[in-house]
């Protein structure tokens, strides 16, 4: 499933272009702080499987007031070349590929 061209960005690691996107409104659960921030990406010329990183702080818009801070490209790139090490081919077709750091999420609520 290719990720919608509206409101993505692309970035550049080590010489391939990706599209990454982060939805701009809190889903129910991001909202109430009960899950994490996540955010996708994709190969951009050839998408095939997403991978899907999740975040370990709550989302930037969430209606509890709980301090968020936005994605920056840095950690993209960070989480990119984390799940290409573990093993997600960004060209290939399949379920998403999932990159879990949401590490002691719920303990900082």
């Amino acid at each position: 499933m290719a990720l919608v061209k509206k409101g993505s960005r692309l970035i550049t690691v080590d010489g391939t272009a990706y599209r990454w996107r982060l939805r701009s409104r809190p889903t129910y659960g991001r909202g109430l702080v009960m899950s994490p921030l996540a955010y996708a990406v994709e190969h951009a010329e050839d998408p095939g499987t997403t991978l899907v990183v999740t975040t370990g702080r709550p989302h930037p818009g969430n209606w509890l007031g709980r301090p968020g801070s936005p994605v920056l490209p840095a950690e993209v790139a960070d989480g990119i070349r984390t799940a290409l090490a573990g093993g997600w081919q960004p060209g290939n077709p399949g379920s998403p590929f999932r990159l879990d750091r949401s590490e002691g999420f719920g303990t900082t609520r």
